[in-house]
């Protein structure tokens, strides 16, 4: 619709505001791959966190490094949601044992939101964290010491 003081045709305050990822330009897009890896590797990053994922998702992965030639799923126990400007992420994980789980899962909050948004420009608005298991030093030892009964 043209401006009556001017007869030029106005635009859409929205479409003149920039952001990171949109800009009169183009437009980025990120996957949801992308954030779910950044996510991952934030939060393998933080002393005390063990393995990320719940039961199955540990046991897929471990069958998977066990495949010659395969490479570790970095957004194992990550699930992301991505928009145009801002992303949700869920982060399931095992922590070590005799961690305090308050401020684990603060040092994971703090350390995904800051990756994410320093390395996509998109805001996070929230980090949910599920902490499945502790994991405890012996649990590793039992499994392989474990003596068969038969010969």
């Amino acid at each position: 619709m043209p401006d009556q003081t001017t007869d030029r045709p106005t635009t859409d305050v929205s479409s003149r505001t920039s952001s990171a990822l949109a800009s009169e330009k183009g437009k980025t897009a990120i996957a949801d791959t992308v954030v779910s890896k950044i996510a991952g590797m934030a939060t393998r990053e933080v002393s005390g966190v063990y393995n990320l994922g719940g039961g199955s998702a540990r046991a897929v992965g471990a069958l998977r490094e066990r495949i010659p030639g395969s490479r570790t799923n970095f957004s194992q126990g990550v699930t992301v949601e991505v928009g145009e400007r801002q992303t949700a992420i869920d982060v399931d994980l095992v922590a070590e044992f005799g961690v305090a789980l308050a401020d684990l899962a603060a040092g994971v909050r703090r350390n995904v939101i800051g990756s994410v948004e320093r390395m996509t420009g998109l805001e996070v608005t929230e980090v949910n964290i599920t902490v499945h298991d502790v994991h405890l030093e012996n649990e590793d030892d039992d499994d392989e010491q474990s003596t068969s009964r038969v010969e």
